[in-house]
């Protein structure tokens, strides 16, 4: 499957135009998570890769999260539904819907505007360097999944 390519600017706006259609009471088709939380969830992504502000897993861990993590990450299916997620990724306050939303698209612009050249092969967090392509179907691929997880 193909993506939504993040660098472009035309597809960030669509994808930006579907966050755009969720509001505070849209309800998830599956999953437990509310669309405050989801959103938050989706910002771990960014959070990743523009702040210090998780710990980065080392040795063992590492390896075991690259060994088994990174097909299903920055590979070409979609995820499945209820795939049990990283304990980074965990939401478990309360977050503001509108906080939470903003925050999202600026990371969606500001990844847009960076473009491809910035992200090819750069170091992940967990994964190692990826390329341009792999940077984007780990936005993208993840953005997609919770969108649809929410109807929009």
């Amino acid at each position: 499957m193909t993506w939504k390519n993040l660098f472009n600017e035309k597809e960030a706006q669509e994808t930006i135009g579907r966050i755009n259609a969720l509001t505070p009471e849209t309800q998830p088709q599956w999953g437990k998570m509310n669309v405050s939380e989801m959103l938050a969830h989706c910002n771990v992504a960014y959070e990743l890769t523009y702040t210090d502000k998780h710990p980065k897993p080392k040795g063992l861990q590492k390896f075991l999260v690259k060994l088994f993590a990174k097909k299903i990450v920055v590979g070409p299916k979609p995820y499945k539904r209820n795939l049990r997620t990283a304990p980074v990724f965990l939401i478990t306050d309360e977050r503001n819907f509108e906080t939470e939303k903003k925050r999202l698209i600026e990371h969606i612009e500001k990844t847009q505007k960076l473009g491809p050249s910035h992200f090819n092969n750069k170091e992940s967090h967990a994964f190692g360097a990826l390329t341009d392509k792999e940077w984007n179907t780990l936005f993208s691929k993840h953005l997609d999944h919770h969108l649809r997880q929410f109807g929009v």
